[in-house]
């Protein structure tokens, strides 16, 4: 009896510690954190968590997570995260969620969670992406609206070449239709000289 009555106090210090580490790291992190009990319901979470979120230690600890805030955080893709993934894989990364919140607004969240057996503790990270998802719509829709500005005006270039082109051919042709117009006129003068010069001779010996 002693023995077991010595495992649970030594693991309940050992869990006490382990919760102890984690709200130390977990306060100055710069992303909102909750750590979760076994029944998910909330023990501790960050001051990061409380501003960002617009709630209060009061309305938060002890809370079941899908309770929270009049059930703002009842979400069917938190409680797949949750009750689905985390179970099996222990660990989840980069899940993202974009849900509407009653006190911010429409929200796109980056969720990392990692589930501690040992210590019957889940450590859930949330960073808000939302400004980021926003900027990388806006500079693909700019992108979008630049690629169709470039192929326009490559359009206009392409049929402004052409132009020109057309026009240097008839600049060309009329060019070397001067030129010919003078060899010929050239000619014809040379033909009147050679022309005149001869009658003149004859004119002369008469």
């Amino acid at each position: 009896m002693k023995n077991n009555k010595s495992k649970s106090v030594e693991l309940k210090g050992s869990k006490e510690l382990a919760l102890h580490y984690m709200k130390t790291l977990v306060d100055v992190a710069r992303e909102s954190f909750l750590i979760l009990d076994a029944d998910l319901r909330v023990i501790e979470a960050n001051p990061i968590f409380y501003k960002n979120f617009k709630v209060t230690p009061l309305a938060t600890e002890k809370i079941l997570l899908y309770q929270l805030g009049n059930g703002q955080w009842n979400i069917p893709e938190l409680k797949k995260l949750l009750e689905e993934i985390l179970p099996q894989k222990k660990e989840v990364r980069d899940y993202e969620v974009t849900h509407t919140f009653e006190t911010i607004g429409e929200k796109t969240i980056r969720l990392n969670a990692k589930q501690i057996d040992s210590d019957q503790l889940i450590i859930l990270a949330m960073e808000d992406i939302t400004d980021k998802e926003n900027l990388e719509k806006k500079l693909a829709k700019y992108t979008e609206g630049l690629e169709k500005k470039i192929v326009e005006r490559t359009a206009e270039l392409a049929d402004r070449v052409k132009e020109l082109e057309s026009v240097n051919k008839t600049m060309v042709g009329r060019e070397l239709k001067m030129v010919e117009l003078k060899k010929e006129i050239e000619n014809l003068k040379k033909q009147v000289k050679n022309g005149n010069g001869k009658n003149g001779n004859r004119n002369h010996k008469i």
